[in-house]
Parts: structure tokens; sequence; C-alpha cells
């Protein structure tokens, strides 16, 4: 399955150079999500279209949340992705 995925360049960095998380990793928490999204609706991250995330793991188990925009043509814009904390993952398994 092919992926439409936008990674800026900027974000690729930060990605790994911040959080150690590669495209590929990103590439994975998608095809192995097994879940629903969460819309972030807090007023400093809300976006036109908004900001959706999951959690998911990586195909070496590495648990990551993946934020991203998705656009109209069914492409989506990767804001950032990172280990999740214990609340994070409670959030996500309460209301996904």
């Amino acid at each position: 399955m092919a992926l439409n995925l936008i990674i800026s360049r900027i974000v690729a960095e930060k990605l790994f150079k911040k959080h150690y998380v590669t495209i590929e990793e990103v590439e994975e928490c998608f095809l192995n999500r097994n879940k629903g999204l969460l819309e972030d609706k807090r007023e400093k991250n809300k976006t036109n279209p908004p900001t959706l995330w999951f959690i998911a793991e990586t195909d070496q188990g590495r648990l990551l949340k993946i934020i991203f925009i998705e656009l109209q043509n069914g492409t989506y814009e990767i804001k950032t992705a990172y280990e999740p904390n214990d609340n994070e993952v409670k959030i996500y398994e309460k209301y996904s």
C-alpha cells in the first residue's frame, strides 16, 4: 500500500534529531494503526483542516504518536511524531 505522506525537510530533520524518529517508522505506524483517530481540539493547535493524531507501533514494536493533517487529495501532512507519554496513551486508549 502506497502512502501519500508529506514531510517537509524541516519536520524530517526535527523528527530525527529531536525524537530519533525516521520517516520509515512514521510510515510503519500508519500501516500498523488498528484504532481510530483523535482530533487535537486545543485552541493553540487548531488548524483547518483539523490536526489529527493516533498512537501505533512500528514494525519493531516502538510506540509512536503521529500528528498530522489530512489533506483533501488523500495525502497526509506530518506535523510531528514522537514516543507518547503515559497520559497520551491513556487518552488514546479511552477515546479512540
